[in-house]
């Protein structure tokens, strides 16, 4: 079970995450979580130079290790990089040092102060730490395209129903997502360019435009 829309109870009970960057623009914010492999992230970067899109990956430590010039070729096309641990923890089921250790790992290769927990699952104390080191990206609009039970045309639909200015939405560079992705991606591209939209990397400018919106 999952929502593929956050409620707002849920954000504003964690208002230190960033889970949309509200804008007057017309800007969405594609993250891709999980890779990179070699089966599905160049396909993504790709569909992504299409349409002059940028996006932030969520990387998994291990999967740097092994695919290092796929990850070098994200960030030399414009894309931001995260950290999503080293070894796709879930953080409910890890003990604090061992969790810490694991972001830290992965950290060494990535480089990124942009923090996603796999599953969106932290423990408060794991929350507290991290916060005085990362910016902890969650999300309002969840895919699903790691869902092998659901419709890759439900896939679609929970994006551009879900999905409006500033929203940071979850897709996966994943094997397990890929049959999903590959119909979605394309598709939603194209739906909100048409729209008048531009994807955007969630970076330093970002950033600083929702802390100042939040302060004004």
């Amino acid at each position: 079970m999952y929502l593929t829309r956050t409620p707002k109870l849920i954000q504003n009970f964690f208002p230190n995450f960033i889970w949309n960057l509200p804008s007057a623009e017309k800007t969405i914010y594609l993250t891709f979580d999980d890779g990179p492999i070699p089966e599905v992230t160049p396909w993504v970067l790709q569909e992504l130079e299409a349409y002059n899109a940028k996006a932030t990956f969520f990387c998994v430590g291990d999967n740097v290790r092994k695919h290092k010039p796929i990850f070098e070729a994200v960030s030399a096309a414009g894309h931001v990089v995260g950290n999503h641990t080293y070894h796709h923890m879930d953080g409910w089921q890890t003990d604090n040092l061992t969790y810490f250790h694991n972001i830290r790992h992965c950290a060494h290769l990535v480089k990124s102060n942009l923090f996603r927990p796999p599953y969106g699952r932290l423990k408060p104390k794991q929350a507290q730490f991290l916060q005085r080191h990362y910016q902890i990206v969650m999300w309002d609009v969840l895919s699903g395209d790691f869902d092998v039970q659901l419709d890759k045309e439900k896939c679609l639909e929970n994006i551009i129903s879900g999905a409006s200015e500033g929203s940071i939405v979850v897709l996966h560079d994943s094997q397990k997502a890929r049959t999903r992705l590959e119909y979605v991606l394309p598709r939603t591209l194209k739906h909100f360019s048409e729209r008048g939209y531009r994807f955007e990397a969630i970076n330093e400018t970002a950033l600083q435009a929702k802390e100042y919106a939040k302060s004004a």
